[in-house]
């Protein structure tokens, strides 16, 4: 392929691609970054000024980017097979990984279910949950508990069980209702309680009484372990997923973990769930997967679920559902370089140091005059910003005072993303004690310029 100057690139990006999530009006004013490589925790623009890139390219990068031994496996595959479908025929690489995957998932998550993306994934645990109690002759049980400041993807399916109106909003004709259930965002308790200390998860409590409430209707409970991702990293206070597990069993509910996000030892665990020793009926994974190489996602289920579709051809017990790059070889066996990289390099062994000083440097934040809260789980963590601390007012959407921030970073050599107010920090699992320190120290320089305090 030729090279292209980056005017070329910028302009045909404007005439020609439709970006996500953004307001392409003000894009099409804008001067785009053009990235044409990456290295390690870093991404390299067309005039080749380097970004430590501090959103792990939205969530998925686990061992940084063109990784040698992952490029290797993807190159050999190719020689072997690009795809095969799995309807009416499976393939190695995909037989292999979903193996490793029942080994590594937590106990009693047996069965995989591929497709291509988060949405899908969760879409997939949705109809799973639905159709599964049709067959075990409880039709009644249909409807779905999702909580506010949920985010679960952008497909319809995925959207219905979705929390912010922001986001969904528009779409509200076109979804499915569900029972919706306060999320415990601690810093804006939806109880009104000050302090995590005061409330003793009393939005667990209220999760309770909608369940005594609704269990003879419910079909499942769809919840991102740990962290609420696209809800502002939202992270939940110790014992809640457990309780929501007890929960889900006491009445009956099948219990669906999105663990999109927050797999694959993002929260420094393999997975977020087993943080809290809990096994769901359904989990659904994607983005670091593949270590952000390529597009994959699987749906794993219990045998229990995976029974009630067993049946005589004649009964359509069938899951009539499907992708054409299901168990994409070259997805699989990316991931299958990915886990093997978890192995060799020790990754999950070498996590708690670099967990213990992101949060020391994180510290420092939450003395700035407009940083109202700082939070983190593994690594992940987000500081939100507001324009007076003692009130926790924030400030108002138009400011865009996220978005400044995030682009004042880049001055500092740093790429991050807000969600409105709040400034994720989302890094490769793979970034250096010296390179959080770059991150940290730069996000710290761009409030300091942004907000004057």
């Amino acid at each position: 392929m030729p090279d292209y100057d980056t005017q070329t690139l910028r302009d045909w990006d404007r005439r020609h691609i439709w970006h996500p999530f953004t307001q392409m009006k003000e894009w099409e004013e804008s001067e785009p970054v053009v990235i044409v490589e990456g290295e390690g925790s870093w991404i390299i623009d067309s005039e080749g000024k380097r970004y430590l890139d501090g959103v792990a390219a939205i969530w998925t990068n686990v061992h940084g980017h063109c990784r040698r031994e992952i490029n290797e496996a993807l190159k050999a595959q190719v020689d072997r097979l690009e795809h095969s479908t799995l309807l009416g025929l499976t393939n190695d690489r995909a037989v292999v990984l979903a193996k490793r995957l029942a080994e590594i998932a937590p106990p009693g998550l047996c069965k995989v279910f591929y497709s291509d993306n988060g949405s899908t994934a969760v879409e997939v645990g949705v109809k799973m949950a639905f159709q599964f109690w049709r067959h075990e002759g409880k039709p009644e049980k249909s409807r779905f508990i999702s909580f506010t400041s949920a985010y679960h993807g952008d497909t319809l399916g995925a959207v219905s069980v979705g929390g912010i109106d922001l986001f969904h909003g528009v779409f509200r004709p076109l979804l499915f209702p569900t029972i919706q259930a306060p999320a415990p965002y601690c810093y804006r308790c939806p109880m009104g309680r000050d302090t995590p200390a005061a409330c003793g998860m009393e939005c667990l409590t209220e999760l309770e009484r909608i369940m005594e409430s609704h269990a003879g209707e419910v079909a499942g409970l769809v919840i991102e372990p740990l962290v609420q991702g696209a809800g502002g990293m939202i992270v939940q206070p110790e014992g809640f997923l457990k309780g929501v597990r007890e929960l889900c069993d006491r009445h009956d509910i099948l219990m669906i973990a999105d663990e999109v996000a927050v797999g694959f030892g993002r929260t420094g665990a393999m997975f977020a769930c087993g943080r809290e020793g809990i096994t769901p009926d359904i989990m659904a994974l994607s983005k670091g997967i593949t270590a952000g190489y390529m597009p994959l996602a699987a749906t794993l289920a219990t045998q229990r679920v995976y029974d009630a579709f067993l049946g005589e051809y004649r009964e359509m017990k069938t899951f009539f559902h499907g992708h054409t790059f299901t168990g994409n070889p070259l997805g699989c066996a990316v991931a299958l370089a990915s886990l093997d990289l978890f192995e060799s390099d020790r990754l999950l062994g070498k996590l708690p140091n670099k967990i213990k000083l992101l949060q020391e440097k994180l510290k420092g934040l939450i003395e700035l005059e407009h940083v109202g809260d700082v939070r983190q789980c593994g690594m992940i963590a987000a500081v939100e910003l507001v324009r007076d601390r003692a009130t926790k007012e924030p400030f108002d959407w138009e400011e865009r005072v996220g978005v400044r921030v995030c682009l004042e970073a880049r001055t500092h050599g740093v790429f991050l993303r807000p969600l409105g107010n709040v400034i994720v920090i989302f890094p490769p699992l793979a970034i250096t004690a010296e390179e959080i320190d770059f991150l940290v120290d730069g996000l710290e320089k761009s409030i300091h310029t942004v907000t004057g305090g």
